[in-house]
C-alpha cells in the first residue's frame, strides 16, 4: 500500500526505519533482510550516523533484487545542529553524498529547535523558517522531491504554512495506543500532509510496555499475530505511515506482513482506549 503526497510523489505506507543500526556488516545484512521481504521505504537521518553504509549497501544490494534507484523511497533528515541558512544546505548535500544518491524522495527537518539552544529560546523560530526555506529551494532544483518536517507540533506547522505559504508533505512524530494525537492527525489531514509515525513498537529495551500491554497482546493472540502486527496494523488501518526498525530477519519478514488481516472496529476502539498521553521518545511541546 502507498499513499500520494501533496508533492505528486507516491510514498510506501511501511517503510524500514534504521535508528541505532550503525556499522557496514549490520547495515548491508538488514537492508538486504528488508528488501527481499519487500520494503521498499528506508528511512535514516544524518544524525543516526549509518547513511554512508546505506548508501554503499544498496548500491550493492539493488542490482541483486533487480532494483534501479528509483524503485526504492529514500528518505533522510536534518540534524538540529544544522539549522539556518548555509548549514542546511550543506547538510542535506553530505546526505545526499553519503547516500550516493542524486536526489532525496523525502527530506524531514528532524526537530524544531536548534541544537545547543534552550527550548524557550526565541531564535528557534528563525532558523527553522531559514531551514525550510532551503528545503523549499532544493526541492525546486530537483535534489528533493519532497520535504516536509519530524517532532513539529500544529503550531510549528501553522507557523511555517503561514509564513512560506509552502505546506510541509509529511509529519514524522511519535505516535502509537499509548500516546494517540487524534487533533494533530486530523489537523494534518485537513492540510494535506501524510502523518507518519515513529516508535510504533515502543522502545527497544526489555521494559517495552507496548509489545507487553494486555490488550495488545489479547488482541495478537485471538488473531494469530505478534503483537508488533497487531500495533503496526493499528495505524496503517488508520492511514498513517510506519517505519518500523529490527535487526532480527524474522521479525523484519513479520512485521512487513500487515495487510494480510485487519482489526474489527471494537479492537480499534480499544487499542485507541490505552492512551495514557506516554511519550517514549523526545516530547517537542517545549520547543518555540
Amino acid at each position: 500500500m502507498a499513499v500520494t503526497l501533496n508533492s505528486g510523489v507516491v510514498m510506501p505506507l511501511i517503510g524500514f526505519g534504521t535508528f541505532k543500526i550503525r556499522g557496514k556488516e549490520l547495515v548491508y545484512s538488514v537492508l538486504d533482510s528488508a528488501l527481499a521481504a519487500g520494503y521498499r521505504s528506508i528511512d535514516t537521518a544524518s544524525v543516526y550516523r549509518n547513511e554512508g553504509d546505506i548508501g554503499e549497501s544498496l548500491k550493492e544490494l539493488l542490482p541483486k533484487y533487480g532494483l534501479k534507484r528509483q524503485d526504492v523511497f529514500i528518505t533522510s533528515k536534518l540534524g538540529p545542529k544544522n539549522q539556518g541558512c548555509g548549514r542546511c544546505r550543506e547538510s542535506c548535500l553530505q546526505s545526499l553524498h553519503s547516500l550516493q544518491c542524486d536526489y532525496l524522495d523525502l527530506y524531514l527537518i528532524h526537530w524544531p529547535g536548534t541544537q545547543g539552544m534552550q527550548p524557550c529560546d526565541a531564535r528557534h523560530r528563525d532558523l527553522r523558517l531559514q531551514s525550510w526555506g532551503e528545503m523549499v529551494a532544493l526541492q525546486k532544483e530537483g535534489k528533493l522531491k519532497s520535504i516536509g518536517v519530524s517532532n513539529f507540533l500544529q503550531h510549528h506547522i501553522e507557523d511555517v504554512i503561514d509564513t512560506t505559504k509552502h505546506t510541509p508533505a509529511v509529519l514524522q512524530i511519535e505516535y502509537h495506543p499509548h500516546l494517540v494525537q487524534r487533533r494533530l492527525v486530523d489537523f494534518c489531514r485537513s492540510k494535506g500532509i501524510h502523518f507518519q509515525a515513529y516508535s510504533s513498537l515502543g522502545t527497544t529495551t526489555d521494559s517495552n510496555t507496548l509489545l507487553t500491554d494486555s490488550v495488545v497482546c489479547k488482541i495478537a493472540k485471538q488473531r494469530g499475530v505478534s503483537p508488533a502486527r497487531v500495533l503496526l496494523r493499528w495505524a496503517v488501518q488508520q492511514g498513517i505511515g510506519v517505519i518500523p526498525k529490527s535487526t532480527n530477519s524474522d521479525h523484519i519478514r513479520d512485521n512487513m506482513d500487515i495487510f494480510s488481516f485487519s482489526l474489527s472496529d471494537q479492537e480499534m476502539v480499544s487499542l485507541n482506549q490505552l492512551d495514557t498521553q506516554s511519550h517514549l521518545c523526545w516530547n517537542p511541546s517545549q520547543v518555540l
